[in-house]
């Protein structure tokens, strides 16, 4: 079957994507999900805080999302559940994605444009490296967040969590506010990988320790967890002898990290960024691949929703230009923009001016707390952004809002250099 949109992800990045492109004049959008419903991670996450900058009031995960529906549904645009996508090829009439599902079977369906919005994984703990046997209790905190949010199971009762990303401190305060006893927090790092909001709300709240520079250096039990032990590690990580202290616990739940889905965007040639593991873009979102956008925690792993939503529907946008035959590749000058000085990456990677909104937002991560500091934006060696921040910290996502003018008014420039500075 033939479309004009195929929007692989039916989770916030491809709602909003989907909803934003229906509105641009694109008529003909399939929306492909993998799961039993609409709406993706948000609908175990049943805590509230999400939806201050979409919709200027505080929800729960599932209530997003079905703000979203809503508009999908009302706008009549088609999706796909239990629809597993298996390939997708770029080819002179469009681009073929090949998935498949109970109902339809085995499907070749082309597309003239395709929005990747496949979401993230959890990073599990094979990829850790911990010693030790591996006994029933050992869960990534998104599963554990699904067992009791949305299939009614306790993972367990006396609980430590290894990584201080913002699912496991969620599920710290899950957890305890289920009835379980949790001992502690573990991360590897200096600092956490989590909101701040987070560490003061799920953990301090219900004195909850959390300990910096350790990590879990072995597992006890062979039938179950039966207890762990931690250890401080130095600056290289390496675990500091003399540090070791045993929890007894039954469960270990592990938030060390997030990785984007991108298993489909390698099979059609995207290049991806060796930083985020998410695909590298354009200011319209646009891959390498002509016709090929991607946005939310496809591209690069987000800390707001509302931010995915924001990201999304100028996927949408961009894709529906892309479908109308404007903003064409061709003759038009690409800007790289280097990420430097304490700044670990950037979305976009490159810029073209010539086909920039009036206004672009830049969403960066730093790699180290940094406090006093300022945020730079050169182009060339012309300083054009500079702001003072009172902390950096590698678990808050920053952005920086250039201006079009900016960027065309200036003589010529061969790159856009993000930094942090010393005040």
């Amino acid at each position: 079957m033939q479309y004009d949109l195929i929007i692989i992800g039916g989770g916030p990045a491809g709602l909003a994507a989907a909803v934003s492109a229906k509105k641009e004049g694109v008529e003909n959008i399939l929306i492909l999900e993998r799961d039993r419903e609409l709406g993706g991670i948000l609908n175990q996450c049943i805590h509230n805080g999400f939806g201050l900058h979409t919709f200027k009031e505080e929800l729960t995960g599932p209530e997003y999302a079905w703000r979203f529906i809503q508009q999908v549904e009302e706008l009549q645009i088609p999706y796909k559940l239990h629809t597993m996508v298996l390939d997708i090829r770029d080819g002179e009439n469009g681009k073929t994605v090949m998935a498949m599902n109970r109902e339809d079977g085995l499907m070749m369906l082309t597309a003239r444009a395709v929005i990747l919005a496949m979401g993230c994984r959890e990073r599990s703990r094979g990829a850790l490296n911990i010693p030790g046997y591996r006994p029933a209790g050992i869960y990534t905190a998104g599963t554990a967040q699904r067992l009791v949010n949305m299939e009614g199971y306790m993972p367990g009762r006396e609980v430590v969590i290894l990584g201080s990303g913002d699912i496991g401190l969620i599920m710290a305060r899950r957890m305890t506010l289920e009835g379980a006893k949790v001992k502690v927090v573990a991360e590897l790092m200096p600092f956490s990988g989590g909101l701040q909001r987070n560490i003061v709300q799920c953990l301090d709240d219900f004195d909850i320790p959390l300990k910096l520079s350790h990590t879990v250096i072995d597992i006890q039990g062979k039938e179950r967890v039966t207890g762990i032990t931690l250890a401080e590690v130095d600056e290289n990580r390496k675990p500091i002898p003399g540090t070791e202290e045993f929890y007894a616990c039954d469960t270990l739940l592990l938030s060390c990290g997030l990785i984007p889905e991108n298993e489909l965007s390698g099979k059609i040639g995207v290049e991806l960024s060796r930083i985020t593991s998410g695909p590298v873009v354009n200011e319209s979102l646009e891959t390498n691949v002509p016709g090929v956008f991607a946005c939310g925690n496809v591209l690069h792993v987000h800390d707001l929703v509302d931010y995915v939503s924001e990201e999304a529907a100028r996927a949408g946008a961009c894709a529906a230009a892309y479908i109308r035959g404007e903003k064409e590749r061709e003759d038009t000058k690409e800007i790289p923009v280097f990420a430097v000085d304490g700044v670990r990456y950037t979305v976009p990677q490159t810029i073209r001016p010539a086909c920039m909104e009036d206004t672009l937002t830049l969403r960066f991560r730093v790699g180290a707390v940094y406090r006093d500091c300022y945020v730079s934006v050169y182009l060339g060696d012309r300083r054009i952004w500079h702001k003072k921040k009172r902390k950096l910290a590698p678990g808050e996502m920053e952005q920086v809002v250039l201006k079009k003018s900016d960027l065309t008014d200036r003589e010529s420039f061969d790159k856009i250099t993000v930094k942090v500075e010393e005040a």
